[in-house]
């Protein structure tokens, strides 16, 4: 009697098991009405506490997870690199300094700072005229051999590369290499003033702007952008209309080269603060002689992987991947070493993903692969290890911040729930942990790869509430 009860048990949770790893019902609804079908979609939904997850859908399948790809790459640098890991940019002299002057070579030396802002850039240089030096008898020599050079092109993934989420990584990135403009109108004359910050000597702003009276709205759509010139100077030719009712806003854009960039900001702010250049701005290595004088030094990772996850930054995503591959292979970093940095990581903690497909480790690529079950392995590895509150405070908060600000704010999950939000034409995921009614932290995985996965929100949604109140 005793084994038929046992039976009976045994037979009732596999029952129970297998009715919650179908689609939950809302869930199902939403993807029907968005156009999408279920096996369109990868879903996997675990209890941290539990043996056996809660819902398992085409899990094991390798779908393009976008930006979430970037919870592998975050989690991984943690563990790897440290919480408290910093990047250092580093300032050399290679000539004797005297009376303010400089007889040789100034040396700035990258190591790769995903965060390495103007404000920051300034900074650095004004410790330099602190330090005594106004006139140098030189060259600046940028020292950018840390990561490899490479034949990046800003156009190849979206034929957008004036976007800032195209600009490539760089050993001394500086300022994310974008120039951001500021539309202000001056409703008194009937016009636009373009204010760009930095103002670059080697960057021409066009204004072309008319201004008009109609709604607001997609403004963005409005503007008629053209850029002329290479990598070395350029044009940025603003036309189109822009509506009274907009009042100020902001767009930032990416046109110079890495070289170029740092050339035309170091000049510009040189000369503000008073010092002279004799010399070039110019690539090169540092010289086996040079001193050190100076080093300033980045953010702490836990920080960095706030910017990433959070905002979703994808150039600094790629800094991190790029400093990953010098971990594990020595510098100059490379999307190779990152690579296999990556895998060996994953085989040490025993997470065996087969068909894992990572590009620059931003997402941003239309190769990436991963499954939901290896996703939400990783996450639940994640939630086990040390660096745990460092990682889940850097993803969005459902309702509150980051990628995730304007969704759900009424429901009951708003503030509940970190999630990773990824999105690509084609493609729509997300991914991280909800604290359900009970309490209960699940980790929630939900990726589509459809034609009609822009529609797809409702039905992530859905998740995310089913998971809270179930």
């Amino acid at each position: 009697m005793g084994l038929t009860l046992f039976a009976l048990l045994v037979a009732l949770c596999g029952a129970i098991q297998t009715a919650d790893a179908a689609v939950p019902a809302p869930v199902a609804r939403a993807l029907a009405a968005a156009g999408i079908p279920e096996s369109a979609v990868g879903l996997y939904v675990h209890d941290v506490t539990a043996a056996r997850p809660i819902v398992v859908h085409a899990a094991e399948r390798a779908f393009n997870p976008a930006s979430t790809m970037k919870l592998v790459t975050t989690y991984g640098a943690l563990e790897l690199l440290g919480p408290a890991y910093t990047w250092n940019t580093e300032i050399y002299m290679a000539g004797a300094l005297e009376s303010e002057t400089l007889a040789g070579d100034l040396v700035i030396k990258g190591y790769g700072d995903p965060k390495l802002t103007f404000e920051d850039f300034w900074r650095v240089l004004r410790h330099l005229r602190g330090r005594g030096i106004r006139e140098i008898r030189g060259d600046v020599i940028l020292d950018r051999s840390h990561f490899a050079a490479d034949d990046y092109d800003p156009a190849q993934f979206d034929e957008q590369p004036l976007r800032p989420y195209n600009t490539g990584p760089d050993a001394l990135l500086v300022n994310f290499k974008v120039v951001t403009i500021d539309f202000v109108p001056d409703t008194s004359g009937h016009t636009v003033r373009l204010v760009a910050e930095p103002t670059l000597p080697t960057l021409q702003i066009v204004n072309n702007l008319l201004m008009d009276d109609v709604p607001c709205g997609d403004w963005v759509s409005r503007l008629k952008v053209e850029a002329e010139g290479g990598s070395e100077a350029a044009r940025l030719i603003i036309g189109g209309a822009y509506s009274r009712d907009c009042g100020q806003r902001t767009r930032s854009f990416s046109l110079l080269g890495h070289r170029a960039y740092v050339a035309a900001l170091f000049t510009q702010l040189w000369e503000d603060l008073g010092g002279t250049l004799t010399g070039t701005v110019r690539d090169g290595q540092l010289p086996p002689d040079a001193r050190l004088i100076l080093t300033t030094q980045s953010e702490a990772l836990a920080e960095i992987v706030r910017d990433i996850n959070k905002y979703s930054n994808n150039v600094m995503a790629r800094q991190l991947f790029l400093t990953l591959g010098t971990l594990g292979g020595g510098a100059p970093g490379t999307l190779e070493k990152a690579r296999a940095t990556i895998r060996q990581w994953l085989t040490q903690k025993g997470i065996a993903m087969p068909e894992l497909a990572i590009d620059n480790g931003a997402g941003l690529s239309r190769i990436e692969r991963i499954s939901a079950k290896n996703m939400g392995e990783l996450l639940l590895a994640a939630f086990r290890s040390a660096v745990m509150p460092e990682f889940l405070a850097s993803l969005p908060v459902v309702a509150a911040d980051g990628t995730m600000r304007k969704r759900l704010p009424n429901a009951g999950v708003a503030g509940q729930a970190h999630i990773k939000t990824g999105t690509l034409s084609a493609v729509r995921a997300i991914a991280g942990y909800v604290l359900d009614a009970r309490g209960r932290r699940v980790v929630v995985v939900f990726i589509v790869n459809h034609a009609n996965a822009a529609n797809a929100q409702a039905a992530q949604d859905a998740l995310l509430d089913w998971v809270y109140q179930r």
